[in-house]
């Protein structure tokens, strides 16, 4: 980043409890935005809150599961409520679900992913939208993944629904250009959070993924937190519809790797 000034502003992160999201809450912090994080679990989204205080910001934690229409609606509702305005969001929340090849999901599995990873984002833009449109600005960033542009063998729902989110941040784009608010996409490659093993992953997994890396090693959550930032802000005013990568070069070399 540099040096964004986003004081006077109101951010608002789904899946802002761990990973991606509370480095995103953190960051707008940072670049001086109040920011309320949206999660399920309550103490996650607590620690959320001390670290985007410590990081010299303010703002609130509220539960909620972007799967629930209502719950959206009033998260939404208290933003204005407590701040009196929405300026910027990411739409984080995500998960990976249980992989399997395309035939052999669960209807009860494949619902699941992309009622959390597509629809859930699409009802979080649905209540998002209209306090930017009235207000006549706003920033929208939802959380795609490299495999929005490609596919991996066993995962065929969360590859939809992250190819979804590209096609549903375009359509948004266009509606609303012309009134003021800006949406995009970012998509994230092999980062080091919860979702893609953490802590927890195997040295065989972790050489594995590293292997395909051509950076060789993986992201960092503050890495993907500053590009959302900065997608949000006045530096890049004239980006929207548009999907930003941050993949260490993991797509540029997928063709190749993949044999097409």
């Amino acid at each position: 980043m540099t040096g964004t000034d986003m004081r006077g502003k109101v951010a608002l992160v789904t899946g802002a409890t761990r990973g991606i999201g509370r480095a995103t809450a953190v960051a707008f912090a940072r670049a001086g935005a109040i920011v309320v994080g949206l999660g399920r679990s309550v103490e996650d989204g607590h620690e959320t809150l001390r670290l985007v205080r410590e990081a010299g910001g303010e703002g609130a934690f509220v539960r909620a599961d972007v799967t629930d229409a209502r719950q959206l609606e009033e998260s939404v509702a208290e933003t204005l409520r407590r701040f009196g305005r929405l300026d910027y969001a990411f739409n984080n929340a995500g998960i990976a679900g249980s992989g399997a090849p395309a035939g052999e999901y669960t209807e009860e599995e494949w619902r699941r992913i992309i009622d959390v990873n597509l629809t859930g984002v699409w009802l979080a833009m649905k209540y998002e939208l209209p306090p930017m449109l009235a207000q006549g600005s706003g920033v929208i960033v939802n959380n795609s993944s490299a495999l929005g542009h490609v596919a991996i063998p066993g995962q065929a729902a969360y590859v939809a629904s992250k190819h979804a989110i590209l096609g549903l941040t375009k359509a948004a784009a266009l509606d609303y250009a012309g009134r003021g608010v800006r949406v995009c996409a970012i998509c994230p490659g092999f980062v080091e959070t919860a979702m893609v093993g953490g802590e927890t992953m195997s040295a065989a997994s972790r050489a594995a993924m590293l292997s395909v890396e051509p950076i060789g090693r993986l992201g960092r959550p503050e890495e993907i937190a500053n590009a959302v930032v900065w997608m949000c802000s006045d530096e890049a005013a004239f980006m929207t519809g548009s999907a930003m990568v941050l993949d260490g070069g993991w797509l540029a070399g997928h063709r190749l790797r993949s044999g097409a």
